[in-house]
């Protein structure tokens, strides 16, 4: 027995000493190397060099600008002056009235002046004269006199026609028109046109005349 435990202790130690011998050999130290020039003396980093001509690899880049250029006069809505649509379309409303009116022949001052239209021949018995006012029916008012005699002493001008029959005698017929107002927008507005006896018409005209001014026409019989 004392054998047995005699042998296992031996056996124990000569496997710690080999385990001791073994780590002892497998173990390596390692020199430290020293570099033939030390790293202090290694070249600076520098900076890479910018690119000339603005290219890479053979291609043209185009230049970056980093200054935005802005208007120099900034956009303002308040700083802008834009027309009053509202005085506009008054003005437009004020110029086709006055145009309105002037083809209608109101709302301007007429005539001063006797307006004489002219002498037209003709061979026939007698005429026709028929007459209108063209503008607003206003109330104008005339007096119709044939070689300085009264005809129609106070005839209203409306938009509908009027007309007389005037047998002609030998020579002048002298035909007036005389304003006896202008009505309630001025001035005294009216149209004529005399026809022969065939109904042709020998002439035709419109007047324009401020109070006591006379349109005159000469019919002259051959």
């Amino acid at each position: 027995m004392k054998y047995y435990i005699s042998f296992f202790i031996l056996c124990f130690f000569a496997i710690s000493a080999s385990a001791q011998i073994d780590s002892k050999n497998k173990s390596i130290s390692i020199p430290a190397v020293e570099s033939k020039k030390d790293s202090a003396d290694a070249k600076t980093l520098l900076p890479s060099k910018p690119l000339n001509n603005n290219t890479i690899n053979g291609i043209t880049v185009p230049k970056t600008n980093t200054t935005l250029n802005f208007p120099k006069k900034e956009f303002s809505m308040f700083g802008e002056k834009f027309g009053n649509p509202g005085e506009l379309y008054e003005d437009r409303l004020k110029k086709q009235t006055e145009d309105l009116k002037t083809e209608m022949g109101i709302g301007a001052r007429g005539s001063t002046t006797d307006v004489f239209y002219g002498n037209f021949n003709t061979k026939s018995e007698f005429i026709r004269v028929v007459y209108r006012d063209f503008g607003l029916q206003d109330g104008d008012l005339v007096r119709i006199l044939v070689n300085d005699e009264i005809l129609e002493f106070r005839v209203m001008l409306t938009n509908r026609n009027k007309s007389f029959r005037l047998m002609l005698k030998k020579g002048i017929n002298k035909i007036d028109f005389l304003a006896l107002n202008e009505g309630n927008a001025m001035p005294n507005t009216a149209e004529f046109y005399i026809i022969d006896d065939k109904g042709t018409v020998i002439t035709g005209n419109k007047w324009n005349l401020s109070i006591g001014v006379k349109a005159t026409v000469n019919v002259i019989k051959e």
